[in-house]
């Protein structure tokens, strides 16, 4: 997984109307690799950033990260944290190390 994919997973999914409002569901344990940048910070404030943008104000809605890795889960901490900054951001981000977990953050009893 790398920073375009984020970018253009971002950018497809959440620039449509019709899922302004709904929750998200990221699992990312059986992502093989992750293509970090050489600056992670910046580029993951500015990803956060653009993210927030899309954000529907008048929906608040969550955003659930499963990262069961340490690598992934720190990954994940530091856009929780920069997205948190973002002041038009109307997503609470959770971020979990197991399905369940981000399934009850999301108020969801089972997957179909």
């Amino acid at each position: 997984m790398s920073e375009p994919e984020a970018l253009e997973y971002q950018r497809e999914v959440w620039s449509k109307p019709e899922v302004a409002g709904y929750d998200e569901l990221v699992d990312v344990w059986q992502v093989g690799e992750f293509v970090v940048p050489i600056h992670l910070g910046p580029r993951m404030r500015e990803l956060a950033n653009e993210s927030s943008t899309m954000d529907a104000p008048e929906q608040p809605s969550k955003f659930a990260i499963v990262a069961p890795e340490q690598f992934a889960f720190g990954m994940a901490r530091m856009y929780q944290t920069y997205r948190e900054l973002q002041p038009r951001s109307t997503k609470i981000v959770g971020v979990f190390r197991t399905l369940p977990e981000a399934l009850s953050f999301l108020s969801i009893d089972t997957l179909d």
